[in-house]
């Protein structure tokens, strides 16, 4: 039977039927294989924080407002690493065939339905780990993230936060051309940066990140930071850490106020630019040659070549029925785990 992953109400997370779905002519039928749990936007979903669900997102204004919430509980299928089988095709399908290996964006669901065209120009290389599909978004993340960051070759580049989209962020850079200098509370996070090819690893628990990265660059400062843990004391941090008139580049999902950042300090006499980075655009001098589809594929190619490393990643594998158990410890242990992922081969029946 059809399952999906439902959030009935904060910290609540069940394995429940799904409809069935057939596809049209033009239309095939994918079975996910995997599916990835984001640690970040996605656990603000599960708890309860993300603003969607607090208040309406106006298209047209480009504002949150109060009134109506743009989601409400349930919410079913949240989820956005996902690469599965191709299992049916439509009578009208085309490019593609029954064993491809297709990977996306369609949710925490055993099934889903998508167009061939669609389907065919998401087809993972032979020979590659399927994992390697589920970090399509993620790593475009990551990437849209290094794009806004402009790296130069020789530069400096301070990443606070070492979670999936931080490992990501981290190797990318080097590939740009950076040095980098990793930061993560996390000392199994810190090695696994060391080991995937970052210069050095700071423990902000020890102080004075932001003199440490001076020392490092003849007391300069970063030439860029990456603020990718969503917490504003780290954002802080990064503002203090980067050279004069230089720039941050913010990708973590802050929530609620910003308790310990305080801009009247560095900030404001150091002429630090601060740049939203998020995955529904990119940055206005590149918007000729870069969009989300080009940000995804160019990520799943890095990978399927293990020029960036993606599975190392991975700590946890664990079937479609232990869905909430996966979600109870990102939220309540996220030190034992860094990037969990659901696997579907088991059906879950009602």
């Amino acid at each position: 039977m059809p399952s999906l992953v439902r959030f009935s109400s904060p910290r609540v997370a069940q394995v429940v039927p799904d409809i069935e779905r057939t596809p049209q002519p033009d239309e095939v039928l994918i079975r996910t294989l995997y599916s990835g749990i984001s640690a970040g936007t996605e656990l603000t979903a599960y708890r309860g924080s993300n603003p969607y669900l607090n208040k309406r997102w106006n298209d047209d204004s480009r504002l949150f407002v109060e009134g109506d919430t743009s989601i409400s509980y349930p919410v079913d299928g949240w989820g956005y690493e996902e690469v599965g089988e191709i299992v049916s095709l439509g009578s009208a399908a085309d490019g593609v065939n029954v064993g491809d290996v297709v990977w996306g964006t369609w949710g925490h669901r055993s099934h889903t339905v998508k167009k061939a065209d669609w389907a065919a120009q998401r087809i993972l290389e032979a020979g590659v780990d399927p994992r390697v599909g589920i970090f399509s978004q993620i790593g475009g993340i990551a990437l849209n993230l290094v794009l806004d960051a402009d790296i130069h070759i020789g530069e400096t580049v301070a990443v606070f936060g070492l979670g999936v989209p931080g490992q990501l962020a981290a190797q990318l850079a080097r590939l740009n051309g950076g040095r980098v200098i990793a930061v993560d509370g996390l000392p199994a996070r810190r090695q696994l940066a060391l080991d995937l090819g970052a210069d050095h690893a700071l423990d902000p628990a020890d102080g004075g990140v932001a003199e440490r990265i001076r020392d490092l660059t003849e007391g300069r400062g970063a030439d860029v930071c990456l603020e990718v843990s969503g917490s504003y004391y780290a954002l802080h941090e990064a503002v203090r850490a980067v050279a004069y008139s230089s720039r941050v580049c913010v990708a973590g999902f802050m929530q609620g106020e910003g308790a310990g950042l305080r801009l009247g300090e560095e900030f404001h006499h150091n002429r630090v630019s601060l740049i939203g980075s998020q995955i529904s655009g990119v940055a206005p001098a590149l918007q000729h040659r870069w969009n989300y589809d080009r940000l995804a594929r160019t990520a799943i190619q890095l990978a399927s070549d293990k020029r960036l490393n993606v599975t190392d990643l991975i700590t946890h594998t664990v079937p479609i029925a232990q869905a909430a158990e996966a979600f109870r410890m990102l939220d309540e242990r996220p030190q034992d785990a860094l990037q969990v992922v659901l696997s579907f081969d088991q059906e879950v029946t009602a």
